[in-house]
């Protein structure tokens, strides 16, 4: 971690298996207080290290009689730090400090009635009966003499706690999640009536922060490379990398053929024309498609292209004197998973090539300025930082490009079929409000045809798919529910004015059990 301005105030958040941890990082954050994510097992000498204000225990799978179920260090609750344990963090931490955990009678998953008993701390300003998300099996069933009860349940006597003698207070249920309604108001309650927080987390001050520590670090003689996609994440780091060093930041963009309609011509004209920054232009799509000739494989499609990035990147890095330093969009969610962060979990490696991803080997000494913050977070900066709304509310699209939408072999003719039909999709979703209203939509050319009858001929072609999805985190997606009059306008434009395609399809299949991507 990084020592930005705005950290001096920090809430760590043990990850006790929750699906939910990254949200409730994401929430505090939300309320101006900055968050970092740690393994259940952390000592109390590394959290000393941050200087924290409060701990959060996230909820889990696990029952805290399991064999192996994840357990903190005693020595926590010596800290001298405000507590609060959600769900199974509530369980493992009234045990730990002699409470009594049963399997609970009724197992309660989904909404509840809440009664709260006591409407000041933690639960101030809460209505005396409000809904909240559940999902556990366990639950308190004695609490003690050392502990309040704050409020209740149906089936859950014990739904949230404070501790009589030590700065530990319990939910059972889920307040990260938008199912509980007054949830961010028990967030607010701890981070600002409990443990004293004042809301220094501010986006400004981290651009600053940031902009005074690459300036301190990269001498006057020295250049910083940075590759750039066209996505949010590189789009940013190279705004914030030229507030920084100015004319110093030297930009490559490789053109790889798989990018969508009028790609090359939006970064060029964003950067290039209006940032004023210095940007090469590697045309390389014609090695990129004579490598990926014949390929159906998805797999080898990405290898192929990550490879041969690397070789394209690398060719016009050495043509950039005193280039010292490589500026990457890692993000936080990004440090979590390879494991190098308080979080320690096991490195998830993607097959693909990411701008943000570039190896060490490259002889380049990194300067990740983002890898502190969250995606929201991002979109945050690249709007205070003047990036044009194209650019920073622009949807996820995939290192690999337009390779893993063209389903099959990749030619030029099937790409120029793909771009076309995912342009006017996109210029219809523009057109009807509904770009911001969905987290990303996209066309996909399936290796199948079928049969059609056009002008009164039959035809033989190409099916488009079409893919739209609401989500918050990625992890999980629903279908757009985009209306069925503006899917009939899509559907007829894309048959009328891409030729070669008869068929359009719409895919209403959620994240899980289906990925958001197709490939």
């Amino acid at each position: 971690m990084t020592a930005s301005a705005g950290q001096t105030e920090t809430i760590i958040i043990l990850d006790f298996g929750s699906q939910y941890a990254q949200l409730i990082a994401r929430r505090v954050r939300e309320n101006g207080v900055y968050s970092v994510l740690a393994r259940p097992d952390v000592t109390a000498e590394e959290l000393r290290a941050y200087h924290p204000k409060g701990l959060i225990f996230t909820g889990g799978p696990a029952s805290v009689y399991e064999s192996g179920a994840p357990r903190c260090r005693e020595e926590l609750f010596e800290l001298g730090v405000p507590i609060l344990g959600i769900c199974y963090g509530m369980q493992i931490s009234c045990q730990i400090l002699g409470a009594n955990i049963r399997p609970a009678k009724s197992r309660e998953y989904g909404r509840a009635a809440l009664k709260v008993l006591q409407p000041a701390g933690l639960l101030k300003n809460l209505p005396a009966e409000t809904s909240v998300w559940m999902s556990h099996g366990d639950q308190v069933e004695d609490a003690g003499g050392d502990f309040e009860v704050l409020a209740s349940s149906p089936t859950c006597p014990v739904a949230a706690v404070r501790h009589k003698s030590r700065d530990f207070y319990g939910v059972q249920f889920h307040p990260e999640v938008t199912h509980t309604p007054h949830g961010n108001e028990i967030f607010v309650n701890f981070l600002y009536e409990i443990c004293g927080c004042s809301g220094l987390w501010k986006m400004g001050s981290f651009i600053d922060s940031v902009v005074q520590q690459v300036r301190a670090k990269v001498k006057a003689d020295e250049n910083v490379l940075c590759g750039l996609s066209g996505g949010v994440d590189s789009s940013v780091v190279a705004a914030m990398l030229h507030k920084a060093v100015g004319e110093r930041l030297k930009c490559i963009f490789v053109d790889n053929g798989l990018l969508r309609m009028n790609e090359v011509e939006l970064v060029e004209s964003t950067f290039r024309d209006h940032f004023r920054i210095d940007l090469t232009t590697v045309r390389a799509a014609d090695e990129f498609l004579d490598k990926l000739a014949g390929v159906t494989d998805p797999q080898q499609k990405r290898r192929i292209i990550g490879h041969t990035f690397i070789d394209a990147f690398k060719s016009a890095a050495k043509a950039i004197p005193n280039a010292r330093y490589l500026a990457q969009g890692t993000l936080y969610p990004d440090v979590i998973e390879s494991g190098h962060s308080l979080a320690g979990q096991a490195a998830n490696i993607k097959l693909h090539h990411n701008v943000g991803g570039l190896p060490a080997e490259l002889g380049f000494e990194l300067i990740e300025p983002l890898r502190d913050l969250f995606k929201d977070e991002v979109r945050q900066v690249g709007e205070l930082l003047g990036l044009p709304e194209t650019i920073v509310w622009r949807h996820p699209f995939p290192g690999p490009g337009l390779a893993v939408r063209c389903l099959g072999e990749i030619t030029r003719e099937r790409l120029e079929t793909l771009r076309k039909a995912d342009n006017i999709l996109l210029e219809e979703i523009y057109a009807h409000g509904l770009y911001r209203k969905t987290a990303q939509t996209f066309a996909v050319l399936l290796p199948v045809r079928s049969v059609g009858v056009m002008g009164d001929g039959r035809t033989y072609e190409n099916v488009v798919a079409l893919r739209s999805v609401d989500t918050s985190d990625f992890m999980t997606a629903d279908w757009s529910r985009i209306p069925y009059d503006i899917l009939a306008l899509i559907s007829n434009r894309i048959i009328n004015e891409v030729r070669g395609v008869n068929r359009v399809v719409y895919d209403i299949s959620s994240k899980p059990p289906a990925t958001i991507e197709w490939e």
